[in-house]
């Protein structure tokens, strides 16, 4: 951690308006915070990520530590008309609002783009939801499940795994704040070059259909349709890690000459002569087939002598971390992705890194996640100071 009011990072300067809730907006207000803005969390001591599990102070829950570092919380009660005209002066001073309320209460709190637009033109507004606005179903309740089933996810993992399942991630909230980082900081270029704010509606769903088609829309990209939906090589039942002599692997031959030297080096070389792989390229229809000799095959040798082969070879292959030792691996240590630090009120916990490295101005973890409340105080002085 680096001291709180030393600046750093690309977006010093920035001052970010957090009235998100749960994990989609927090995490994006999050990641612009990791990266040197001011941000401040408007919050209600209710939010989802503060109920729940905690050690010693109530609301200090492991999702709150995860998606609320580098902010200044504020609890205001917006039903209260002095309490809400003081989030609106708050809005007043900032660069960009995030928000993931519904239009509804947005307007009954006077809230929408148009009302903080009006005192605040240059304001990046950025507004977050389930559905798009001008879509029937613009006023559902939306959740990371609803989103998956939505966009068509939970028709991958059914057609590639045989259940309907939802994935064991909330991938819908965080592929969103990642989209809503970076149409952020695109509506900040274009503001700062012509001083004009916007609008940027955030639709969970339509990010995830997006992301979901890239690959999955296959043979539908053509019109007619010159095939299925669905990419051959992740629909494969036998696309999963798999079972080496002493645990669990990614062992990811992809091309003839990778799937030769697999099988040599299992012992195998009745496989090596397969047809199947002494072509130019593998064909999507032998994948399933292939999958499985993957998984008979990967018993021969230990997790590291699977290591030691595919990087001789190049073949694609990672050990399966796991999440219980990740503090202990050594590609995550040496990357800080998880460090121990005095939080203070919690104690020792530990904190996720900033992935992203810059190399001229790196963010950096000023602050651990607030109480709620512990700068309502300081920020309303600051306010009061600046009339």
């Amino acid at each position: 951690m680096t001291d709180t009011n030393t600046p750093t990072g690309p977006l010093d300067g920035v001052r970010v308006i957090d009235l998100s809730t749960v994990v989609m907006g927090p995490y994006a207000a999050q990641i612009l915070g990791d990266l040197g803005a001011d941000v401040i969390k408007v919050e209600s001591p209710a939010d989802t990520v503060r109920v729940g599990q905690y050690r010693t102070t109530p609301g200090m829950t492991p999702l709150n530590l995860n998606v609320n570092r580098n902010k200044r919380s504020v609890v205001l009660n917006l039903k209260d008309s002095a309490e809400r005209d003081r989030a609106l002066e708050l809005i007043d001073t900032a660069d960009v609002l995030i928000t993931n309320m519904r239009p509804n209460a947005l307007s009954r709190l006077g809230m929408t783009y148009d009302d903080v637009a009006r005192r605040n033109p240059g304001l990046v507004y950025a507004h977050a939801q389930g559905f798009r606005s001008d879509s029937d179903r613009a006023g559902d309740a939306a959740y990371d499940e609803t989103v998956q089933a939505s966009s068509g996810l939970v028709d991958i993992a059914h057609r590639a795994l045989g259940e309907p399942v939802y994935l064991p991630t909330i991938l819908g909230d965080k592929v969103s704040s990642l989209t809503i980082a970076y149409s952020v900081l695109a509506a900040l270029l274009h503001r700062n070059s012509t001083g004009q704010g916007q609008r940027i509606e955030i639709p969970m769903t339509d990010t995830l259909i997006a992301f979901n088609l890239v690959e999955h829309l296959s043979g539908h990209v053509y019109e007619p349709a010159q095939g299925t939906t669905g990419f051959p090589l992740s629909m494969t039942k036998g696309h999963r890690a798999v079972r080496t002599k002493d645990g669990l692997a990614c062992v990811m031959p992809y091309n003839p000459q990778n799937f030769r030297d697999f099988f040599a080096a299992a012992g195998r070389a009745d496989l090596a002569a397969d047809p199947r792989i002494n072509g130019e390229a593998i064909d999507g229809a032998d994948h399933e087939a292939l999958a499985a000799l993957i998984d008979e095959c990967a018993p021969a040798l230990t997790t590291a002598e699977w290591a030691e082969v595919c990087s001789k070879h190049s073949i694609p292959m990672a050990p399966v971390l796991e999440l219980d030792r990740a503090h202990e691996d050594d590609y995550v240590r040496g990357g800080h992705l998880l460090d121990t630090v005095e939080h203070p009120t919690e104690g020792a916990i530990r904190t996720v890194g900033i992935p992203v490295h810059f190399s001229a101005t790196p963010g950096s973890i000023r602050r651990l996640a607030p109480v709620a409340g512990q700068d309502t105080a300081d920020v309303l002085a600051e306010l009061e100071a600046a009339r």
